[in-house]
């Protein structure tokens, strides 16, 4: 089932998230519907805050954006082929090398994309969704997701990287998805 996106504005997306154990009501049918909610939405990932729900959960698929690269980008990352995978429990252990920028956008912040720069490389420790525990590096691309959609369940935005004055000039277009002026072709819920 397709899920609705919660849009900038909504304190979900402010909260820091919650541990959940195997036993969580329904998780199964939740990690397939964000699957379908993130491929019907064209994203390359998806946090179960942008879908009303303050848990510590989150998919990413950086193999779409690979499989979309400009031929010029080709070789340009590390991390080729990318991953697709489900991350519980997440905890980032260490964040290594160099800052790079990377034009980013959010489903939950349509129509707005700005530079921002994130390490390298992280360590982190997860939980599958079969609750299998992992300590695994990322790098490139896929480092990147992964940062952005972690900062989902920290109650950060990327729109909190930018500085004042940028922030600033983007006031009337955070504004406008608030008050629910934005059309996107997938759906969206505004809430305060």
């Amino acid at each position: 089932m397709i899920l609705p996106i919660v849009a900038y504005g909504a304190a979900v997306l402010r909260k820091k998230a919650q541990d959940i154990s195997s036993d969580y009501p329904n998780l199964k049918k939740l990690i397939e519907d964000m699957w379908e909610t993130v491929y019907e939405s064209s994203g390359v990932g998806l946090a179960a805050p942008q879908i009303n729900k303050d848990i510590r959960l989150f998919i990413v698929d950086s193999k779409v954006i690979f499989e979309h690269l400009d031929k010029e980008e080709e070789g340009s990352y590390p991390d080729a082929p990318g991953i697709k995978r489900t991350f519980i429990n997440a905890k980032i252990l260490e964040y290594k090398d160099e800052e790079w920028a990377y034009n980013e956008g959010c489903l939950s912040i349509p129509k707005i994309r700005e530079d921002v720069y994130r390490p390298e490389t992280i360590v982190m420790e997860y939980l599958d969704e079969n609750f299998v525990k992992h300590t695994e590096t990322f790098n490139g691309i896929t480092a990147r997701v992964i940062q952005h959609e972690y900062d989902h369940i920290e109650g950060k935005l990327f729109i909190d990287y930018l500085k004042p004055f940028k922030r600033k000039l983007l006031g009337g277009k955070l504004n406008d998805i608030v008050k629910g002026k934005v059309r996107v072709d997938y759906k969206m819920i505004f809430v305060k």
